[in-house]
């Protein structure tokens, strides 16, 4: 069963121009000389933690990944990450304290959901997913799937959380594929994607995921790649155990969305909404893009003797 999603182009992978970027810097110092002229009433010591509270701060380093026509769905390069004021939103609070707020645009999935429930459908889509790693592999003799699982939390002491209940898998920038697989369990053709060693398997915490899915469904996943274990051989910073939403806004500069009436909603429901359908796909989605993005830095080199 497929859910159709709006293809309509959009612009939140548009190069910036050094114009729009300039015009940011300038609305932005502006408004820092007004704030900091507005401190010179009060007292020293008091204007000092004022302009250490207001200073500005940006990621130091951001990158947005871009792709070529999505026919090919290959990386072209990694630029760095500007911003137009149509992408950042400034706060400022005037008075004894100012406050500087910048929100990223939200990332999301534009491309098909295809959305399985029965035995039978999530048959069908495992050997679509099977020819597409085949084809895959024969072209670029290496496949990376984005994976990620849904369960129904539990609010109560002493109850324990739901089985995998939800299974998302996304290969490209076209397709991802939403498994119902506590209605459905896990056909052999899904199992044996499943534990294909030749397919690597990406996503943050992807072990713990795995190892559910092992225990809910006896089944393993194999071959798995962490996105924060690879951002902490890419990244040239302190390493750090990362999120998917923090890595997102680290390299792609975009928000993703973790509203908590999805994410802790029943992924155990008899069919999953439109907005469960979008959550999904756009974390596996989210995962895969991620992984192309870390895979193309170089690993840090290690100059100390």
């Amino acid at each position: 069963m497929e859910t159709p999603v709006s293809s309509e182009s959009n612009d939140w992978d548009r190069p910036f121009t050094e114009e729009e970027l300039q015009e940011i810097d300038i609305a932005f110092q502006s408004a820092t000389r007004r704030l900091q002229n507005s401190d010179d009433s009060s007292s020293a010591g008091d204007g000092d933690e004022y302009r250490r509270k207001s200073r500005r701060r940006l990621p130091e380093s951001l990158f947005v990944f871009n792709f070529q026509n999505e026919a090919s769905n290959s990386m072209s390069s990694l630029s760095p990450c500007t911003r137009s004021r149509s992408q950042c939103s400034y706060s400022f609070r005037s008075s004894t304290q100012a406050k500087i707020v910048m929100q990223y645009p939200e990332i999301s999935f534009k491309g098909r959901v295809i959305y399985s429930r029965t035995n039978k459908e999530v048959e069908k889509s495992a050997v679509e997913l099977l020819k597409f790693v085949e084809e895959k592999k024969r072209k670029e003799g290496h496949v990376a799937l984005g994976f990620d699982i849904e369960w129904r939390p539990s609010f109560r002491k002493g109850v324990a959380p739901g089985k995998a209940a939800v299974m998302q898998i996304c290969g490209d920038m076209g397709s991802c594929y939403v498994l119902h697989i506590i209605h459905s369990g896990i056909p052999q053709t899904l199992q044996s994607l499943l534990e294909d060693p030749t397919v690597v398997k990406v996503g943050v915490c992807i072990a713990n995921d795995a190892y559910k899915v092992s225990l809910d469904h006896n089944v393993s996943v194999k071959t798995l790649e962490d996105l924060s274990e690879l951002a902490n051989k890419k990244l040239d910073e302190e390493p750090k155990k990362w999120s998917l939403a923090s890595l997102t806004e680290k390299l792609l500069a975009k928000q993703l969305p973790k509203p908590s009436k999805i994410r802790l909603g029943n992924w155990e429901a008899n069919e999953l909404s439109k907005e469960k359908l979008h959550y999904a796909a756009t974390d596996a989605f989210v995962s895969w893009y991620l992984y192309q993005a870390l895979k193309s830095l170089p690993e840090i080199v290690d100059n100390k003797t």
